[in-house]
């Protein structure tokens, strides 16, 4: 990461003039912001958001005398040229996106646009909203005995999704899941965990506007969650976690067991040399 200087308040390095920094916002909550996100914002010169997905509150920290613009209108050309502009002229820009920047954004794309000037750029990773919401809900995406894997998708929309990556092939596994993008077509979301098999009673978090002050999280399984979908009102900017590991019964890793030795835990003599330890 270029570095011209440590920051006078000790809070560590400050960015380099003439850089583009893609900064992860989180999901809503400015408390959510990692350190160095707020670093990044609070001394660039230019601060560019998506105020339909960032909400004011997490731009606040940006200097006074900073220049913020909501890019909710904007192309991506238009974004281009106020990141551009700033760089050239020795400036530092916060080009700050919802959840982590490394999913379902824009960055692959207005980096290349940097790049091919010779501007350079980093990314701040930030949290993202299936990850705010299982914190909030107390669940876990792993659960022993039951899955130990993740899939982030979306249903296909206006961005097509690969044959081979289908949800309803994806869902096949029978393991976590956190769908994105997804809100508008609840119905045929359900229709495509069911034809993956997926059992109607099987636990599913509808998560909207997470770490927004509206946040709102329901409980569904994969058979009812378009009637909840529908009831609740839910629209953009909601998150499903299907969740199968809510349905099983108490398991237990085995990292703590007495029995389970690891770099820093001998296991008892019993389990080294066959005898049962001492009687």
């Amino acid at each position: 990461m270029p570095i011209t200087r440590n920051d006078a308040t000790g809070s560590g390095p400050v960015p380099s003039r003439g850089h583009v920094w893609f900064v992860g916002a989180g999901p809503g909550d400015p408390e959510l912001l990692t350190l160095k996100a707020r670093r990044i914002i609070g001394t660039a010169d230019l601060v560019l958001y998506a105020g339909s997905l960032v909400p004011p509150e997490v731009v606040a920290c940006a200097r006074p005398d900073a220049r913020v613009v909501d890019s909710a209108p904007l192309t991506l050309e238009q974004t281009h040229a106020l990141l551009r502009e700033t760089a050239l002229s020795g400036g530092v820009a916060a080009r700050v996106h919802t959840g982590d920047p490394s999913l379902y954004g824009t960055v692959r794309e207005q980096m290349r646009l940097l790049h091919a000037e010779g501007i350079a750029c980093s990314v701040v990773p930030g949290v993202t909203a299936a990850f705010a919401a299982a914190a909030a809900a107390g669940v876990s995406f792993t659960v022993p005995e039951v899955t130990q894997s993740l899939v982030i998708t979306r249903l296909e929309g206006r961005t097509p999704v690969p044959e081979t990556e289908q949800l309803r092939e994806l869902a096949r596994h029978g393991c976590s899941m956190a769908v994105y993008l997804s809100a508008a077509a609840p119905e045929r979301l359900e229709e495509e965990l069911a034809a993956a098999g997926i059992a109607a009673h099987t636990p599913v978090l509808a998560a909207h506007r997470v770490g927004w002050p509206d946040q709102a999280l329901a409980w569904t399984t994969a058979g009812g969650l378009a009637e909840t979908v529908r009831r609740q009102g839910f629209s953009r900017q909601t998150v499903f976690l299907v969740l199968p590991g809510e349905a099983a019964g108490d398991t237990a890793s085995r990292l703590y067991a007495a029995d389970f030795a690891h770099g820093w835990r001998a296991a008892p003599q019993a389990d080294k040399d066959g005898t049962g330890g001492e009687g």
